[in-house]
């Protein structure tokens, strides 16, 4: 006789970048064993392939998982990793006012949110009729700058978040030019233009928290800022 087969919960949440809604489940025991063995190798590669790996399986909805941008994956890995080992992270911190006294947060993953900065857009209007219209990270590139530590060159980034070049009625969409051709698009920009570019990173919509912290010693009261996955889980 077959053993019964156990069947896990599932929730919802909506992307932050769409707000369309995503189903998912907790990871189970593999899963949880795939990101311990990782995890004991201190190999950042390995720990950027279990992380892959659970967020495919935990993800129930028909979505090309390798195509969500950075905070969405921060976002949903998250959530994933609080339905299944508990909801409550405690935190140790070191308080900023002395640099050496060391306190314990406890935060709720359910209060942690994407935020969208002001005046942040996806077209940016570069001049001469002439406007990029950008979109986010993808996976692959947020695994490979933040876990397998894998320099990638900034004109490079940039050449793989242009999503369509709009001049006039002419649109070229950046998935039929090659990389070198954006590189060249890029590089024919002035000093300004490429800074308006690099506004739409510099104020990218991101996985943070902010809590007050007394410390216990001095009884100074500080500001917190926890932003990426690192510092949830560094």
């Amino acid at each position: 006789m077959p053993l019964p087969k156990i069947t896990a919960p599932t929730y919802e949440l909506n992307l932050p970048s769409t707000g369309k809604p995503v189903k998912y489940r907790p990871f189970l025991v593999k899963e949880e064993k795939v990101l311990m063995l990782a995890s004991e190798t201190e190999n950042p590669k390995e720990v950027a392939n279990a992380m892959k790996t659970v967020i495919k399986n935990c993800v129930l909805s028909r979505i090309k998982v390798e195509e969500l941008c950075s905070f969405d994956i921060e976002y949903l890995f998250l959530n994933i990793r609080g339905k299944s080992v508990g909801e409550e992270l405690a935190i140790s911190i070191t308080c900023p006012d002395d640099n050496e006294t060391n306190v314990t947060v406890n935060l709720n993953v359910e209060d942690i949110k994407v935020l969208f900065p002001e005046g942040h857009t996806t077209e940016i209007e570069v001049g001469d009729d002439i406007t990029v219209m950008m979109k986010y990270p993808s996976m692959d590139l947020f695994l490979r700058q933040n876990f397998e530590g894998e320099q990638v060159d900034p004109y490079s980034i940039v050449a793989e978040c242009i999503d369509k070049i709009v001049t006039g009625e002419e649109v070229y969409e950046g998935s039929d030019c090659s990389k070198k051709e954006l590189l060249e698009f890029i590089e024919s920009m002035t000093s300004e233009q490429f800074l308006m570019i690099n506004k739409f990173f510099d104020t990218m919509p991101k996985l943070q928290h902010k809590v007050m912290v007394t410390n216990p010693k001095t009884s100074v009261e500080s500001e917190i800022t926890f932003e990426g996955l690192g510092d949830f889980f560094g």
